[in-house]
């Protein structure tokens, strides 16, 4: 199965060792993400080094880390800003906008804990439980 991987599922696999991040490394789904959710992740590094513990130059490894064994893929806007506009006007939140558009763009879901995201209709959006279920 094809999957677009919001931030939130990155940062569980970041800041703990469970499921979440054991779905990454071990499924045989294939992975994508919008290149900018490492922008994300560099925004919120000061909150991932107070829950995990970890300083910045070993959240960036971890990061690499789990990008590369996990295969996922990190896709720049450039190949899914036709989907841009669409994605805007169906979004419940304006953050979630990247992951909406790429998903329309693959034509596949989104993995994704939101509960905003699930109140729109043109991208399936799977939780981790959901996921587990489908395993």
């Amino acid at each position: 199965m094809i999957l677009v991987v919001d931030a939130n599922i990155l940062f569980s696999a970041l800041i703990r060792a469970g499921t979440v991040r054991r779905l990454l490394l071990l499924s045989s789904h294939d992975f994508y993400s919008p290149e900018f959710s490492i922008q994300e992740f560099r925004k919120h590094l000061p909150t991932l080094q107070k829950k995990t513990g970890l300083v910045s130059e070993e959240l960036n490894r971890l990061l690499d880390q789990l990008l590369e064994a996990s295969g996922l893929k990190l896709v720049p806007f450039e190949e899914f800003k036709g989907k841009r506009s669409l994605a805007e006007r169906i979004s419940p939140d304006i953050n979630d906008v990247a992951y909406l558009a790429l998903a329309l763009q693959l034509g596949c879901a989104i993995w994704s804990n939101d509960k905003q995201l699930k109140k729109q209709s043109a991208a399936k959006v799977l939780t981790t439980e959901e996921l587990l279920q489908l395993q």
